[in-house]
């Protein structure tokens, strides 16, 4: 079964990584406390060995110290078990021997008579018919530089198994209830730690369109938990904007697309009331026309911003001659300039070349041209100049209008925004042409910024990335 909780999760690996750390802890105790038990019989039984060959040196005939049983209890401790003493010649051959177990009178090793004729002592370990091993130590005795004698004690290794079977009864025990504990104080922290995350999903559940207003607490402890609860509060800050501009998209241009249509259906419901000459009904359907083109307009740029906005708009990356461009643009508006009394002049001194769609760059040079049209006074001045910025072309677009104050230049490139000293003049915009300009712009990874002042006029300038 898929575990869907993130506290059973973090319970399950806390409780198996602390059972792995519980054996690896325990078996590196174990092997610590079998080696130093080990270690300790090992010292006990030196230190018999070398009293025992002390007192062999004053000896001259084979020996057996009456007080061998003190001497085990002086280095073993009183819990004594099975003890053995054996004293064999320097052939090996059995001497003397006192063990109450079977393992007495046991003949030496290859191994310990080898060490023994080289001065050298050798512990053993010997499976005996009894439960438990025993631990062996042989020692030789030298007199005048020769072996005379060989002393071996031995211990039996039943109470240091038993110790460590103790340990390991008690690890057996322990695990399982250490297991249980930390498995429920797991469970408990991760319930603890997660209690934020329940919060903020019980408030997130809560928001919606029309509450993105509410925002997540923050405990102030600048953890991971108001780390993302700040994030989740920039998320719905973002989306509350992104609503908002959609919804005053949507209205803005529902109103825009209902201005025509409405203007369409007065004008025709006009017509038909009375009957008209043939030049009255040409001009009903000039005006018609007229409606059908804006509308077509603005549908056309809503569509480009949608793309534009989806990613999806589509470029068809050429070398484009901009200089010729902007003098193809220029002269097609000449006559509109000239018709309102408006200087348009044009400076393109060089060839420029960018790469770029041709016919994007085109209406973007038509949007800023008709917007400087709209906004510069009978007897203005309209200039164009083309330039080579390091390895940048930059084109600025200048009117003699009435400027733009800063609050103003924050919004121009906005959807449906016009200027607000300019809404009541009679024009035909709908606010769209700077926002599809910049959208352009940005698509030929360029720039459109805009400098101006009131009563001052104002500066559009396009910066776009030449060819290279």
């Amino acid at each position: 079964m898929r575990l869907r909780s993130i506290g059973a999760k973090l319970t399950i690996w806390y409780a198996g990584l602390l059972t792995l750390t519980f054996v690896l802890v325990g078996g590196t105790a174990y092997g610590l406390m079998a080696y130093s038990l080990a270690r300790d019989m090992d010292y006990a039984l030196q230190g018999v060995a070398e009293v025992l060959v002390q007192r062999a040196h004053k000896a001259s005939n084979p020996f057996y110290p009456p007080d061998v049983d003190q001497l085990f209890r002086r280095f073993f401790g009183s819990g004594l078990l099975d003890r053995q003493v054996d004293i064999f010649d320097s052939l090996g051959r059995l001497r003397s021997s006192r063990s109450p177990s079977s393992s007495g009178g046991l003949a030496l090793s290859p191994d310990a008579l080898r060490n023994a004729a080289q001065g050298k002592p050798t512990f053993e370990t010997i499976e005996t018919a009894d439960e438990f091993p025993i631990r062996l130590l042989t020692v030789p005795v030298v007199k005048a530089g020769q072996v005379t004698d060989l002393v071996r004690v031995g211990m039996s290794l039943e109470n240091m198994q038993r110790t460590l079977n103790r340990f390991l009864l008690i690890m057996t025990a322990v695990l399982p209830l250490a297991l249980l504990l930390a498995s429920g104080g797991g469970w408990l922290l991760a319930k603890r730690a997660l209690k934020p995350v329940d919060r903020m999903t019980r408030i997130t559940r809560r928001i919606n369109a029309e509450s993105l207003d509410q925002r997540l607490g923050e405990s102030g402890s600048g953890d991971e938990m108001d780390r993302l609860a700040r994030t989740i509060n920039h998320m719905l800050d973002r989306l509350n904007i992104s609503i908002k501009q959609m919804r005053q998209f949507s209205a803005d241009a529902s109103h825009e697309l209902q201005t025509p249509l409405t203007i369409l259906k007065g004008e025709m419901e006009v017509a038909l009331r009375s009957p008209r000459s043939p030049e009255e009904y040409r001009q009903v359907l000039y005006s018609g026309l007229e409606e059908i083109d804006r509308l077509s307009r603005l549908v056309e740029g809503l569509l480009l911003l949608s793309r534009a906005d989806a990613g999806a708009l589509r470029l068809d990356f050429k070398p484009v001659q901009l200089d010729m461009l902007v003098q193809e643009v220029a002269a097609q508006f000449s006559s509109q300039a000239q018709a309102k009394g408006i200087g348009l002049e044009l400076r393109a001194p060089q060839p420029v070349r960018v790469q770029g769609d041709r016919e994007h760059l085109r209406r973007l040079l038509i949007n800023l041209l008709d917007n400087a049209l709209k906004y510069t006074p009978c007897g203005g001045e309209i200039s164009l100049t083309l330039s080579i910025s390091e390895d940048r072309a930059r084109l600025d677009v200048s009117d003699t209008g009435p400027g733009l104050s800063q609050a103003e230049q924050k919004l121009i490139f906005q959807r449906f925004h016009r200027a607000i000293d300019t809404r009541t003049r009679d024009q035909r915009g709908v606010g769209l042409g700077l926002n599809i300009a910049d959208s352009i712009v940005q698509a030929h990874n360029g720039a459109l910024t805009v400098e101006s002042a009131p009563g001052k006029g104002s500066t559009f300038r396009v910066e776009l990335p030449l060819e290279s």
